[in-house]
């Protein structure tokens, strides 16, 4: 029996029917966030996150009169693990789920291994501990998105908008009865009040398309956006106005760093002292810290490196 409200510890409620959990991912606070959507008996979430954080979500559901056997949808925004590692476990588990995501991701669903070895390359020998298990996502449960739609889940309906720039199969959703745009990495990184931080992790990075999804989501007019990195933001055009310009700012820092002697290992270093020093002055180190839990900022100068280079810049 699904109760109205979520209200159990480190369950927050955005409005009636909407509420988010906290999966604490790696032990940490307010690094990744998965939204629970339910209403007229049914439920969706939107990113369940990481394998490695199941047994945390199914506790903070379960606390709130909720099972995960009630869950009918996922709603990815893209298929980055920290997003979407645990689809296909939980789709093996509980086999009427339908799982939405863009098209240009849906192939990596169904069968993982190009995005496991790229992520291998990435993480190394933390794959384990970051993001357990991985399992392929039927293709008879897949519904795919192009951008434009409007689906129902979890009682509500959504609109979809396809928001590339920090990946290439990125999409948004907006529930225009609530004013809310679940808006994954698009609108970046915002932890505890701190800096507006744009993840540019290898290999889709794009600038010029990230400022034209901020503006499709701006065009919605939401009265709130929820990033997964964290949590809610009312204030959404200061918001966004922040991301693009610190997304311009790394981005010249990385390009700086590009033209400078020394070889790849050197640059990146350079970079990222450039950004710490830009993190210390808005927030404490243990703040700093669940930052690069949620976006590891060695990956930042990988993504924006290859960005300059595809373009020539470098």
């Amino acid at each position: 029996m699904l109760r109205s409200t979520l209200t159990a510890r480190s369950v927050l409620n955005l409005t009636s029917g909407l509420a988010y959990i906290d999966l604490e991912f790696l032990g940490r606070r307010h690094a990744v966030a998965t939204a629970v959507v339910h209403g007229a008996g049914e439920v969706a979430l939107i990113d369940p996150g990481p394998s490695t954080c199941l047994d945390v979500l199914e506790r903070r559901l379960r606390e709130s009169g909720i099972g995960l056997q009630d869950v009918t949808h996922l709603l990815l925004t893209h298929i980055h693990l920290d997003h979407a590692g645990a689809a296909g476990t939980l789709v093996r588990r509980y086999p009427r789920l339908r799982v939405l995501v863009h098209e240009r991701g849906a192939p990596h669903l169904s069968d993982p291994s190009k995005l496991l070895s790229s992520a291998t390359r990435l993480y190394g020998d933390r794959m384990d501990l970051l993001w357990g298990e991985v399992l392929p996502v039927p293709q008879t449960h897949l519904v795919t998105l192009t951008g434009g739609e409007t689906v129902g889940a979890g009682g509500r309906r959504f609109e979809i908008a396809y928001t590339p720039g920090h990946a290439s199969h990125h999409v948004s959703y907006f529930d225009a009865a609530s004013g809310i745009a679940f808006v994954g990495d698009t609108a970046g990184v915002l932890i505890d009040g701190g800096y507006v931080l744009p993840p540019t992790p290898p290999p889709d990075i794009d600038l010029e398309l990230w400022s034209a999804s901020v503006a499709r989501i701006e065009q919605w007019d939401p009265a709130t956006i929820f990033m997964t990195h964290f949590g809610a933001v009312a204030a959404v055009r200061p918001h966004l106005q922040a991301l693009l310009s610190n997304l311009q700012t790394l981005a010249n820092l990385a390009l700086r760093t590009l033209r400078e002697p020394g070889d790849d290992d050197q640059r990146r270093a350079r970079f990222l002292d450039g950004l710490r020093l830009e993190l210390r002055k808005q927030m404490t180190e243990s703040q700093s810290l669940t930052y690069e839990a949620a976006s590891p900022l060695h990956l930042m100068w990988l993504g924006l490196a290859r960005y300059w280079r595809k373009r020539g810049e470098a």
